[in-house]
């Protein structure tokens, strides 16, 4: 039961810290809707299932050291520097309508449908190419390793965490996407986004300095 409220805490306190996928969903549900934003959520649930079977395995490929993991940071940095951009080029841009995101947007209106299923394709996008959720969820693995914990007892850790993030990140674009919320960041909305963007290349600059340094 404490290995339990450890690892859950560890890994609930990490849901709170604001992110990448925290500020896609949070542009994707003031701009599109929080139903829009859900296939986000889904997403980035997804790609966080991902790294807890992968780190739960045990594979290779989470190793800070290993070329794939390097690739994964690298391809990750430039994704996050393409979110910074487009958060930043199109700030302002919707007036909280319900108009699609920019980054959901096409020549053509689309469905809801596809919508939601390009809002669930970038939030994969920005949980698998994170390399800080692949370094996170490594070291809770690692925290796990040893004959104390089961086959059956990781299999219930990872549909805790998978369920947590989804849950979580539901919450997070209900309440975004709320009118009365919406209302109030009519105004700040423009600044949200910039200070996001900024913070986002920076992160992704902050990853890249530290490859190259190494």
């Amino acid at each position: 039961m404490q290995q339990f409220l450890i690892i859950a805490a560890a890994h609930f306190l990490a849901l709170l810290s604001p992110g990448p996928d925290f500020f896609l969903i949070t542009r994707t549900s003031l701009s599109a809707g929080w139903r829009i934003a859900g296939g986000a959520c889904l997403g980035i649930a997804v790609a966080n299932g991902v790294f807890i079977v992968a780190a739960f395995a045990g594979t290779s490929a989470l190793r800070p050291d290993s070329a794939l993991f390097v690739v994964l940071q690298v391809a990750g940095c430039t994704y996050l520097l393409y979110l910074g951009v487009l958060f930043i080029r199109f700030a302002g841009a919707n007036a909280l309508n319900g108009a699609p995101s920019p980054a959901l947007r096409s020549a053509k209106p689309m469905p809801q449908a596809m919508m939601w299923w390009r809002a669930a394709g970038m939030g994969f996008l920005s949980g698998i190419l994170n390399p800080k959720n692949a370094l996170f969820y490594a070291s809770l693995a690692a925290m796990l390793a040893g004959p104390r914990t089961s086959g059956g007892g990781k299999l219930f850790y990872g549909a805790w965490m998978f369920s947590i993030v989804l849950l979580w990140d539901l919450l997070v674009a209900a309440m975004i996407g709320n009118q009365a919320v919406r209302r109030r960041f009519a105004r700040a909305l423009p600044w949200l986004e910039r200070v996001s963007g900024v913070m986002l290349i920076v992160l992704a600059l902050g990853v890249l300095a530290a490859l190259v340094m190494r």
